[in-house]
């Protein structure tokens, strides 16, 4: 039976919405967005034709109420849902919904979600088609010779519930840990225990199928790259295999899809262990991926077209194809731009997105070599706690995975990114390192094996002296009296100025001398050398210097706090890069020290376990308390042995970055 749909409700947030209105608006279809309070002044919800308010904030109180949903087509005169990824994209029971509602479900049959939702029933589903698998274990079956072992939540994705299992004493915590996370992620804490094949690399095949047995497939990606089991960088078409590996695992995606007369966009993942040449499957994900660009580039196809087109009915597989005529060519790299710390164990970062600016050709879509960007995010926006950390997908195409990789790493280095930390210098230093290049490193041990990706690359010396240049002439101009006399003017010049800033948890600190003749540098503690540097031109906005004969420009903006007329922080960049200058106060307020030994709260969210007491002594690295934030769980530990003389925290606790959650004191000899 075929259907014309003609208004579509993205049961989503963020770039996935955004990505799925693009080629709605193409086709002539309405849109209308679903949307949290947190999430009301994001820019997916005023790009919709319609929006509806979710009341409340966290996934289980939105996003996830699949009545709350419907309720919300219904109430917008949506025909049809689209879920996106994440949330209730694989939820059998949320896809009958629908269709019980008499809504086109964009997506493919719920028995399908079902049969390929629980990783321990699909493996036994693929063995039985003929695709290879690894053994399942448990914690009574498992040996010393198995390990290591990976424990994995049966349902739902995104490294979430998963845990590298090196010794046995281990696995029985590790299974817990992991079932707890799982059940906290998708509502379902099942988990299992295979085999991990060390630097194993992630390969996934795109299929398309029309539900009558017809499957299409447009090829593999590479998604080695990854972070707590979370994929970072992702390409297509992965790197290094040969033309029969790659055949032969297209046709295994082939016969999974057509084992279970597939329709729609999935994608069907395995590890690939380069040494031996073979694969394994890994999962089944009856949506569509986050790293979808790379095949669109590549294929010159949309995946949401098609995804629309065999939701409508009547698409065999030969009019699948047909909407996807072009050969594969060129190749693609996507990096996820993440709010988090890398150095800091990858902990979520959040706050007010003060810029957000990256260089593109196209924004969810692309004709042509260049650079697509895909993000659900603007400058101005806040960056909650409530969902996941990604801020963007940027994505480059060219004729070689060089070209693409050079591309991509000089966009993220010459973007401006100002407010939470990210993960950008870690992606440039990825996109360059020798062993990405070369392919020798694109495995999931990446990260582990090159630890130096994590500090990126060197930042430009001169960055702290132009902000420090900025900031002078931003409270010059500012002045109320004596605008006009030049910064750090002085009739007898006894010292430098002194400006200091927090860069990187580390303060820098910049000497400076002012008058008549200009700024000059005079140290900055960075060691920098400053010799043979001018100010040819300064201003609150711009700073032009010359390096001894070499002319660089930096663009530059002072933040004020909120409410407050003080300057908090100096953004800042450069040909080479930027930062975000927090400016260090002269005087601190004596409210905001804390007591030594102190745990802060690394980032907002909430405590989920408590496992210490006060009186307790524990030892160094000890776990004291665990939290959750954005989707993932945090553990805090004793920063050293000692006695826990403070514990404020208690399970269920919503806290703020930087409470203070428990005090260890050392005493004695440690202190």
């Amino acid at each position: 039976m075929t259907s014309t749909i003609t208004r579509v409700l993205v049961a989503n947030r963020g770039e996935i919405a955004r990505r799925v209105f693009r080629t709605c608006r193409r086709l002539g279809i309405e849109t209308v967005a679903v949307h949290s309070d947190a999430d009301a002044g994001l820019p997916f919800v005023a790009e919709a034709d319609a929006a509806v308010r979710l009341p409340g904030n966290t996934p289980a109180e939105t996003y996830l109420r699949g009545d709350l949903v419907i309720e919300a087509a219904r109430r917008a005169g949506a025909d049809a849902i689209h879920p996106g990824y994440g949330f209730l994209s694989e939820n059998a029971g949320f896809a009958r919904a629908v269709a019980e509602a008499g809504l086109t479900w964009i997506g493919p049959d719920p028995d399908s979600i079902e049969r390929m939702g629980s990783k321990i029933e699909s493996k036994k589903l693929m063995e039985a088609a003929g695709v290879p698998v690894l053994g399942n274990l448990s914690v009574d079956t498992a040996t010393e010779d198995d390990l290591p072992l990976l424990v994995k939540a049966s349902a739902g994705g995104g490294g979430r519930g998963m845990r590298v299992v090196r010794t046995l004493a281990d696995l029985a915590g590790e299974v817990e840990k992991a079932s707890a996370e799982a059940a906290s992620a998708f509502g379902d804490g099942t988990v299992f225990v295979e085999p991990y094949v060390e630097r194993g690399r992630h390969v996934e095949v795109q299929v398309v199928g029309d539900g009558a047995g017809g499957v299409l497939v447009l090829g593999e990606r590479d998604c080695s790259l990854q972070r707590r089991h979370q994929k970072v960088v992702e390409e297509s078409p992965a790197p290094g295999l040969s033309a029969e590996v790659a055949g032969a695992l297209h046709e295994a995606a082939r016969k999974a899809g057509e084992a279970i007369s597939y329709r729609g966009a999935g994608t069907v993942e395995f590890l690939y262990d380069a040494k031996t040449e073979r694969f394994y499957f890994l999962e089944m994900n009856t949506r569509l991926q986050v790293e979808h660009p790379v095949t669109e580039l590549v294929h010159g196809v949309d995946l949401v077209e098609l995804q629309l087109d065999v939701a409508e009915g009547g698409a065999e597989v030969s009019r699948l194809a047909s909407l996807a005529p072009q050969p594969p060519q060129g190749h693609a790299i996507e990096v996820r731009l993440y709010a988090e710390d890398p150095a800091a164990d990858y902990a979520p970062q959040t706050g007010l997105l003060h810029e957000l600016a990256i260089d593109h050709d196209d924004a969810f879509a692309l004709r042509g070599h260049g650079i697509r960007l895909d993000t659900g995010f603007e400058s101005g926006d806040e960056v909650g706690t409530f969902y996941d950390a990604m801020l963007a997908k940027v994505i480059a195409y060219a004729p070689t995975r060089a070209q693409a990789a050079r591309a991509l790493a000089r966009t993220l280095e010459t973007a401006r990114i100002h407010g939470p930390v990210t993960n950008r210098d870690q992606l440039v230093a990825s996109l360059r390192h020798p062993a990405f290049l070369d392919v020798t490193g694109v495995a999931t041990s990446f990260y582990d094996e090159h630890p130096e990706t994590l500090a990126g690359a060197d930042a430009d010396p001169l960055l702290p002296f132009a902000g420090a240049v900025a900031l002078a002439e931003h409270r010059r101009t500012g002045a109320k009296v004596q605008s006009r006399i030049p910064a750090g003017f002085r009739n007898v010049v006894a010292a430098p100025q002194v400006t200091r800033f927090e860069l990187g948890g580390d303060e820098v600190e910049v000497a400076w001398l002012g008058g008549r003749e200009g700024y000059r540098p005079a140290e900055v503690s960075t060691g920098a050398s400053t010799e043979g540097v001018r100010v040819l031109a300064a201003g609150p906005t711009e700073v032009v210097l010359d390096d001894a004969g070499v002319v660089r420009r930096y663009r530059t903006r002072v933040v004020a706090g909120p409410g407050d007329p003080g300057a908090v922080a100096v953004l800042v960049d450069g040909p080479r890069g930027g930062a975000t200058l927090r400016v260090v106060p002269r005087f601190v307020d004596p409210s905001t020290q804390v007591a030594e030994g102190s745990l802060l709260a690394p980032m907002p969210g909430s405590v989920i376990a408590v496992h210490a007491a006060v009186g307790d002594e524990v030892a160094e690295g000890q776990p004291i308390l665990v939290m959750e934030a954005m989707k993932m769980q945090h553990t805090i530990a004793a920063p050293y042995a000692g006695t826990v003389t403070e514990l404020s925290a208690t399970a269920g606790q919503q806290v703020e970055a930087g409470t203070v959650l428990a005090v260890v004191d050392a005493g004695g000899d440690n202190a």
